[in-house]
């Protein structure tokens, strides 16, 4: 099987990418249920919506479009999930997206070093051409992430997804390309290294 269709386990010192799978469902509820009640500008599993996150996954990642990924903390506890979307083995290109983190995780090196592992994978490992990011135009802390990573704006998809609550989003479209990637690569190894010895 391609490597492009299959869930690797990566693995650093704030976090570690495993594949998601069902056993999950009860502790990525739990960890979506505090704080992230409200979310405005991101899809968010709950207990009344998860099952059917779960089937709209397994779908993508048949067909070879998903790669999904369940994070563990440095403790091993489920803090969230991400995934790689959007999958083009013939052109090369992927895109990372998908992200929930629990709420006790968010603005820590955890999602630094994740980003760092999946980027790594993608370019090193698959030899990616362009791996895409893509967030919602008020989600301006997604926004302000995305550009610290290094990615470059691409443009703004107008009225691209109808949200649960019914808001229509423009999504904000953002990449990097693989003769990038050695400075972006730079880029976050100095980031991480500012985390020092702090738990993440």
């Amino acid at each position: 099987m391609s490597a492009w269709r299959e869930t690797p386990t990566l693995a650093g010192r704030h976090v570690t990418l495993r594949p998601l799978s069902r056993d999950d469902r009860d502790a990525l509820v739990t960890a979506f249920a505090v704080g992230l009640e409200s979310a405005f500008a991101t899809i968010v599993p709950n207990e009344d919506t998860i099952d059917g996150w779960y089937d709209n996954l397994e779908r993508e990642q048949a067909a070879g479009r998903a790669l999904p990924f369940v994070v563990l903390d440095a403790a091993g506890t489920i803090a969230g999930t991400t995934r790689f979307l959007r999958v083009a083995e013939r052109h090369k290109r992927l895109e990372i997206g998908g992200t929930v983190y629990a709420k006790r995780v968010q603005r820590t090196g955890l999602n630094t070093e994740a980003k760092r592992l999946l980027l790594g994978h993608a370019f090193d490992a698959l030899g990616a051409q362009c791996v895409q990011l893509r967030t919602g135009w008020f989600n301006r802390a997604s926004r302000k992430a995305i550009e610290r990573l290094g990615a470059k704006l691409d443009g703004v998809l107008r009225g691209h997804m109808i949200m649960p609550d019914g808001h229509v989003r423009d999504s904000v479209v953002y990449s990097i390309l693989a003769n990038e990637w050695p400075g972006v690569r730079r880029n976050l190894e100095l980031l991480l290294a500012t985390y020092g010895e702090r738990d993440a």
